[in-house]
């Protein structure tokens, strides 16, 4: 996987996510695995083009899958789905193996019997993720994903200006909407009012 340890990702992944915590503890460890399994040894250099990870949700794990595959929102190569599942799956775009890692809830109770002394439960889990198994902390599964062309890393493969409201509009996010080319939230309705 990668030749820094465990305790330097942590660390690396703790100064960018600004706090210690148990998600921190569970996201290094879960990439860790992740880019073991999915063959990549170098995910920030020789192997950074060939790792998408889709992350299944917006919490501290993230930011430290994020930190130690180098993979980003940004860059193409981490993904977005909103789930609410703490699970991310690792693609290896060379062979095309991918492995999706969720966090096993029964964790959370058993870091108890790891550390029973520590009274605090998140102070008591983020020693204790640090001592399980990869079997006690994740479930793996190998699985299949189907990478579409136009949300592949690399330069935009389509731009286009939306007829409405005049936004570009890149990788083939434009809608065809009763002959107009649109925007997605001139089509469906925005996140946003527009006030001014």
């Amino acid at each position: 996987m990668t030749n820094k340890g465990f305790e330097q990702l942590l660390e690396e992944s703790v100064k960018i996510h600004g706090h210690l915590c148990p998600g921190q503890v569970l996201g290094v460890r879960l990439a860790m695995l992740g880019l073991e399994l999915s063959g990549i040894t170098d995910p920030k250099g020789a192997d950074r083009k060939k790792l998408i990870v889709y992350v299944e949700i917006d919490r501290c794990a993230t930011d430290a899958i994020q930190s130690v595959t180098g993979c980003s929102l940004g860059k193409r190569s981490l993904k977005w789905m909103d789930y609410g599942v703490m699970a991310a799956t690792f693609v290896n775009l060379e062979t095309g193996k991918a492995l999706r890692i969720i966090a096993r809830e029964e964790a959370r109770e058993l870091a108890a019997k790891y550390m029973p002394e520590i009274e605090n439960k998140y102070k008591r889990q983020i020693e204790a993720y640090k001592l399980m198994t990869d079997e006690e902390l994740f479930e793996v599964q190998e699985v299949k994903v189907r990478i579409p062309e136009k949300d592949m890393p690399g330069r935009p493969s389509r731009r286009v200006q939306c007829q409405k409201c005049g936004d570009w509009v890149q990788d083939h996010r434009d809608v065809d909407k009763d002959g107009q080319i649109l925007c997605r939230a001139c089509a469906y309705g925005g996140y946003y009012e527009v006030l001014s």
